[in-house]
């Protein structure tokens, strides 16, 4: 029988509001159909002017081999997770352009050379059915992980179909569970002959976002159509679907629901006494995991319950046999709170143990935490100091975890402990730049409304303040995502190494100081965002770093969205902006790909009082005549179902019509993230530099687009 949650929410505004554009206001809708031939025709002459612009620099082939011989080295650390039957690895490199999933032991592993065993070929698969596979993950059945979903998109797109897989035989498993109709969502086990699946089911099961918001339960040998729907959400939603409460021996305690009722919100539901009962937390709150027999939650808001205040950003512990009794009522306790500047990022549970990773003024930490004789203990894991840390894999059967250490100028190091012994290292990532003479600074800029913004810059030693460094500013700035200093890899190459200045900025919007710093700046504050990154702009100039003629800013999606808007707020502080997969027309984002699930962000159009807010910054709309722009490049993927290309490609002929120079480039695959293989990533990596180049190291005034 299904059951369906109470719709809490009020349906969106469907009514057509004056001021969203439709096709009598904006000339250039036709490029929203992402493979329709008239776009794909103006996509072929952009690409063309672009690539002849690029290409012919006698520079390019250098940067692109250089990006490649990176990207392909066979001497980069072979990240892994742990199953039972081995340590798995993704691998792509010139031989293998579309990947393939591979195995080895922990023993061998630890050699330089891994002897490896090839799982599952996606280059052979490909060829194979004459489509352009890409390895999307893969969901296995606990205890043994032998059975798996694996999930494949055609050229990169988010969606993906499911093909039921046998990693003890390397084989699909002939007449298994198949889901063959691309969707969002995906699908988890609850025995070896029964499926909860949360996919499209119909037109009809899609939220306005795109995404699904029903589930059923699917047995082995039915069909899909026939499967028993048991949790509905509402179309109003940005997505909605049931999941399976397991501890890490792949025990089932509940099945549990949500409704995602924006971005940031959510429902949860636990099926309890034959129905679905609300759980009474905060929509900012969610599940965390269960670690020593305690389920756990983490809030992004504060929250009162039973006379005490768990603060922002905090874990909480409720026993979990307590809480399968009664969902609602089970005693609450505190296991860590934030201290000033804290926060934490990602988290991970072994065999025995909870594995927190924090940002501490942007400075890396990993807690390990225990429940013992009654109490919740934690203990800092001895790992390098003032280093961006994080989790790298870990062990749901044992205690064995790994960590990844790095900065700007130190490559990567992959640590290793079983659990006993204080983590060592295990493998290094070789370097591939010279970092000799250059060095790492954070300073802060002072926004619009005095808020401090910290960014990092790297730069040479001893560099002349007087403006003349070609200098790259990046940064994202929104969805509680941190950006932190990582080793550059193929920017300190293609890059820093040949002079130029790399400035990270960590604007409001972000993660880096926790839920309020990103709360802090959306919806009606998102300027807040947009004049932070300005601000770090101005300070770069201001402390003589560069100067507006050398000073270019880069970034994708969200980032994309925010370079858009620096650079029509303020022209004429930049001579660069690389707009890459973005946000971009945010007056029709909500109608444009999965624009709608990000209305928690930004706001909705529809609604008069929140399209003023997007008005007062939507890039689109504000390239306006009479106005020189610092000649941007715009690229976006054809097969990006997230964002869409519509937003860049409509940037850039907006730009067009007005006589505006401007670069436009459009991969034909590789999704929201770009090349699905290495050679496609050194070609996007070789074109961007080679525009920076051109604009901020070559010409003392500056370039014209055409």
């Amino acid at each position: 029988m299904t059951i369906t949650a109470t719709t809490g929410a009020a349906a969106a505004n469907e009514t057509p509001v004056p001021g969203v554009p439709g096709p009598e206001q904006d000339p250039f809708i036709w490029l929203e159909e992402a493979r329709s031939p008239e776009a794909l025709d103006w996509v072929a002459k952009e690409n063309e002017r672009t690539l002849a612009a690029f290409e012919a620099d006698p520079r390019y082939a250098q940067l692109k081999a250089e990006a490649l011989a990176i990207f392909d080295s066979n001497d980069r650390i072979p990240f892994v997770s742990f199953r039972p039957d081995g340590l798995y690895n993704f691998w792509q490199d010139k031989a293998n352009p579309k990947g393939v999933l591979r195995r080895t032991t922990l023993e061998s592993y630890r050699t330089d050379s891994p002897e490896w065993e090839v799982v599952l070929d996606i280059d052979a698969l490909a060829k194979a059915e004459g489509k352009e596979w890409v390895y999307q993950g893969s969901s296995c059945l606990p205890p043994a992980r032998t059975k798996c979903l694996i999930a494949l998109s055609d050229g990169g797109e988010d969606a993906t179909i499911l093909r039921e897989f046998d990693t003890s035989t390397r084989q699909f498993v002939e007449g298994g569970f198949v889901l063959d109709s691309k969707s969002q969502g995906g699908a988890s086990w609850i025995d070896e002959d029964t499926l909860l699946v949360s996919r499209s089911f119909g037109e009809d099961t899609l939220t306005e976002s795109e995404y699904p918001f029903t589930s059923r339960v699917w047995k082995r040998g039915t069909a899909i159509e026939d499967a028993e729907e048991i949790f509905r959400g509402d179309p109003t939603d940005v997505s909605a679907g049931a999941s399976l409460l397991r501890d890490n021996t792949g025990t089932i305690h509940a099945r549990t629901a949500y409704r995602g009722i924006s971005f940031h919100e959510r429902l949860f539901y636990v099926w309890k006494d034959g129905e679905w009962l609300k759980m009474d937390i905060p929509t900012k709150a969610a599940p965390y995991g269960i670690v020593d027999g305690h389920l756990l939650f983490s809030t992004d808001v504060d929250w009162t319950v039973d006379g005490q205040t768990f603060p922002a950003d905090s874990l909480i512990a409720v026993d979990l046999e307590e809480w399968k009794a009664n969902p609602n009522g089970a005693k609450k306790t505190l296991v860590w709170a934030p201290g000033e500047r804290q926060t934490k990022q990602g988290g991970s549970i072994t065999g025995n143990a909870l594995f927190v990773t924090l940002l501490d003024n942007v400075v890396g930490k990993v807690l390990q935490f225990n429940f013992e004789n009654g109490a919740w203990v934690s203990k800092q894991v001895p790992l390098p100091d003032n280093a961006t840390l994080s989790i790298a894999a870990s062990s749901d059967e044992t205690d064995q975890i790994m960590y990844t250490v790095s900065g700007f100028l130190e490559p990567t190091t992959l640590y290793y402990s079983d659990g006993t012994d204080a983590p060592a290292v295990l493998k290094t990532s070789p370097a591939y730049f010279d970092p000799e003479g250059m060095e790492v600074e954070q300073h802060e800029a002072t926004s619009k409304d005095g808020t401090k913004i910290p960014y990092f810059i790297v730069k040479p030693k001893d560099m002349t303040l007087d403006g003349s460094t070609a200098t790259l500013l990046t940064g994202y700035g929104g969805f509680q995502v941190p950006r932190l200093p990582g080793y550059l890899g193929s920017t300190g190459k293609l890059w820093v190494e040949k002079g130029g200045a790399y400035v990270l900025a960590n604007m409001r919007g972000g993660g880096e100081f926790g839920p309020m710093w990103h709360q802090t700046a959306i919806r009606e504050n998102k300027q807040r965002t947009w004049d932070d990154f300005i601000a770090v702009g101005e300070d770069l100039v201001k402390r003589g770093f560069t100067s507006p003629q050398h000073l270019g800013i880069q970034g994708g999606s969200q980032g994309g969205l925010l370079v858009g808007t620096f650079f029509t707020q303020r022209p004429d502080l930049l001579n660069a902006a690389i707009v890459q997969i973005p946000l971009f027309d945010m007056l029709r984002y909500h109608l444009i790909g999965r624009g709608a699930s990000w209305i928690g962000e930004y706001g909705d159009p529809r609604i008069p009082e929140q399209r003023a807010w997007i008005e007062g910054y939507s890039p689109y709309q504000k390239i306006v005549e009479g106005v020189d722009y610092p000649a941007p490049f715009l690229w976006a993927s054809t097969a990006d179902d997230r964002t869409h290309p519509a937003h860049a490609r409509k940037g850039a002929a907006k730009l067009k019509a007005l006589g505006q120079p401007y670069y436009y480039f459009e991969d034909t695959t590789g999704g929201h993230s770009g090349g699905v293989d290495n050679e496609q990533r050194a070609k996007l990596q070789a074109l961007q530099f080679i525009y920076l180049m051109q604009r901020l190291m070559d010409a003392p005034e500056p370039l014209s687009g055409e």
